[in-house]
């Protein structure tokens, strides 16, 4: 009998050149599928709840397919951990790339994306010296960055506004650039910062302008009012620099309906 499942995975996107499926080239998609071949014998497609780009990461990135398993749903983590880590020869106690959380079974209407009410990034920053272990990790910035002045350009970020400003070009056309953004939350602990954005939805790197822009006000060469002039132009040149995908990393995605991970 044919079963949905929706699996709950985490990543390290500095090993791929994005989620999506491309020929000839890594991916997160591509290789969870090809897990899942070997796993079940069957050609499964996979639909993630967000498309993110080379070098971006994941603590909680979320996909759904439909398959007629042979292998019970609640053993598939187990199974597809060992194919993504190597384990099919017999170096099972190694971590992959990608890990998958968990396995769950939904009602046959749900789906990853269709469903999704929204998410939650977080973006790292070190103001430290740079670290080789660190790399691809996080956005090394020269301190120091003044975060009072950060959390005040967030307040014009906060709420439903058109955000074509914090939109970069390339990504697919959207029928409308509004979104709203829920919250906005700054962490600072000694050189670390992390910058957590949730909202109902996300424009082509739309987090990472508004870190990018945030940086550049916490470093004085913006004024936090800026930000909201940025928002009201509607024009990308007003808004800052596009932060480098190092440092993000999909948090947490919320669906419109309890699902049990």
């Amino acid at each position: 009998m044919e079963k949905n499942v929706i699996l709950t995975l985490e990543y390290d996107g500095s090993a791929f050149h994005g989620w999506q499926e491309q020929e000839n080239l890594d991916t997160v998609q591509g290789s969870l599928q090809q897990a899942l071949k070997e796993v079940t014998g069957l050609d499964i497609k996979v639909s993630g709840t967000s498309r993110t780009d080379a070098g971006v990461h994941a603590l909680g990135q979320c996909c759904s397919f439909k398959a007629d398993l042979g292998i019970p749903v609640e053993r598939l983590p187990l199974a597809l951990n060992n194919m993504l880590s190597g384990g099919r020869n017999g170096a099972g106690s190694k971590v992959g790339a990608i890990r998958v959380l968990s396995a769950v079974e939904v009602e046959e209407e749900f789906h990853a994306r269709f469903n999704c009410a929204g998410k939650t990034y977080e973006y790292r920053i070190s103001m430290g010296e740079p670290s080789a272990f660190e790399r691809n990790r996080c956005y090394f910035v020269d301190g120091p960055i003044d975060v009072n002045l950060m959390s005040r350009a967030t307040d014009y970020l906060v709420g439903t506004h058109d955000f074509a400003a914090f939109q970069a070009a390339g990504g697919t056309p959207r029928e409308t650039t509004v979104r709203t953004i829920k919250e906005i939350f700054i962490a600072s602990q000694g050189e670390k910062l992390t910058i957590s954005v949730t909202g109902d939805g996300f424009l082509y790197n739309m987090v990472r302008i508004i870190v990018g822009t945030l940086v550049e006000v916490g470093q004085g060469r913006r004024t936090p009012e800026s930000v909201g002039e940025a928002l009201e132009s509607l024009d990308r040149t007003k808004a800052g620099h596009t932060a480098p995908p190092d440092g993000l990393y999909l948090a947490e995605i919320y669906f419109d309906r309890e699902i049990k991970r």
